[in-house]
């Protein structure tokens, strides 16, 4: 029976994961407060710190966000997004910080038509073939 649920909506991971380098010392500092009980893990306390940070330059990043255009947050853009502006004559520059997706649907003849340029300062997600067909646009 279960063979035939289909998801209505597929996941969008919630979270993309980075690697980092840290020298020796400073890892022991995070293994130490660890094991101290100050933070549950090696993920929480890096993620408390890049809080931490973004907090601390809350100011700034709230002036280049305005400055440079960009929606915060998620946005997504369905295939009907690109087909009204394919209709309208529209251009789409996507400026987003945060998560950018491209609805699965959309084939890369539309988004090479619809969109002009993307600057995604986060994550962008995009089938494989919507991707190659806008790696020129993408900075």
């Amino acid at each position: 029976m279960t063979g035939n649920v289909q998801e209505l909506r597929p996941k969008v991971a919630e979270t993309e994961k980075i690697t980092i380098n840290l020298g020796f010392v400073d890892l022991g500092h995070v293994d130490l407060m660890v094991q101290e009980g100050f933070y549950s893990n090696r993920t929480d306390f890096i993620r408390t710190a890049i809080r931490n940070q973004l907090e601390r330059h809350s100011d700034v990043v709230k002036q280049s966000t305005a400055r440079k255009n960009l929606d915060l947050g998620l946005r997504h853009y369905t295939r009907e997004d690109l087909e009204a502006a394919r209709r309208s004559g529209e251009k789409l520059h996507i400026n987003v910080l945060g998560l950018a997706t491209i609805a699965l649907d959309v084939p890369p003849e539309l988004a090479r038509a619809t969109i002009a340029s993307v600057v995604v300062l986060g994550a962008l997600q995009a089938s494989p073939a919507v991707k190659a067909a806008l790696a020129d646009r993408i900075r």
